[in-house]
């Protein structure tokens, strides 16, 4: 649809692009490429110019919906992160109070990465292991030095996909998610306390793996907490653990059909002085009919 080329000004005036139609669009950085991904400063910026190959391909290729017969290109490119180094910086400064699990740190602080996964989910990306090291590969050099990676010989590396495998072997769940309470509590301040607490359990949307059960105010939608769900039982005693991390004295609190039984009941309201909203279905018949008596 559109080609693009360079010109050396100190070698060459670009009159032969011009005359076939060529836009002149501005000068490069000043940047060369080393390897596929690494770029070093050469002060030496060339002329950028632009060919539109069909009618009208530049405002096709910059429209917010991509035509039908460009999406598919467009969903086979990995989404980058569009966080500034200044943002990053921001964002790993909250995250330098995780221990990390090493006794000596190399190349990757933990921070880094769990940073790394965060800039994932804000643009959408997959988080995957070997998901995770394709991102890392995309994010600029000047965003990999933000991210606190240790400068090397060929400038700031990217994790590889067995890295990010060993972080989320021995990452501290607990840890990480009081990190993640504490950020939150500085940006927004406490949850209302009028707000339901919604407890609700979701499977991971790429691949297989277990389910997680988290606790999210409404309509404030802050997050109080999750706990993981074995394969090898059921949301319920999760749930009940899970109540134990809240401080529900006082709440109301809100879980699905598969809640609704005395013993989840009798615990929110004895243990824990909340209230309950629970939902019954027809799939529960004896339930539904003593309710409706």
């Amino acid at each position: 649809m559109l080609v693009e080329t360079f010109v050396d000004p100190e070698r060459f005036c670009g009159t032969v692009y011009t005359a076939n139609g060529w836009q002149e669009l501005g000068q490069t950085d000043g940047f060369g490429r080393v390897r596929r991904d690494f770029y070093v400063e050469h002060n030496k910026p060339k002329r950028l110019f632009a060919r539109e190959l069909y009618r009208h391909a530049r405002r096709s290729l910059a429209a917010d919906q991509l035509k039908p017969s460009l999406a598919g290109v467009e969903a086979k490119t990995l989404p980058r992160s569009t966080q500034s180094p200044a943002q990053i910086h921001s964002l790993v400064e909250q995250l330098k109070g995780l221990p990390d699990y090493r006794q000596r740190i190399g190349i990757y602080p933990l921070w880094s990465l769990v940073a790394i996964a965060l800039l994932a989910h804000l643009c959408g990306a997959p988080r995957g292991q070997k998901d995770l090291a394709k991102f890392a590969k995309g994010l600029s050099q000047a965003q990999r030095h933000a991210l606190g990676v240790r400068p090397q010989p060929n400038g700031y590396p990217a994790p590889s996909q067995p890295t990010f495998c060993r972080m989320m072997a021995r990452l501290d769940d607990d840890k990480l998610e009081a990190v993640f309470l504490q950020v939150q509590d500085q940006l927004r301040g406490p949850a209302p306390a009028g707000d339901l607490i919604v407890l609700d359990g979701k499977e991971p949307r790429q691949g297989g793996g277990h389910s997680v059960l988290t606790a999210v105010t409404v309509p404030s939608q802050h997050y109080l907490g999750s706990a993981i769900v074995d394969i090898k039982t059921n949301e319920i005693p999760v749930a009940q653990k899970l109540f134990q991390k809240l401080d529900l004295d006082g709440r109301k609190v809100s879980l699905d059909a598969l809640h609704s039984q005395d013993k989840t009941g009798r615990e929110l309201v004895l243990e824990h002085g909340a209230d309950y909203l629970l939902t019954v279905k027809d799939n529960q018949p004896t339930f539904k009919q003593n309710i409706e008596r």
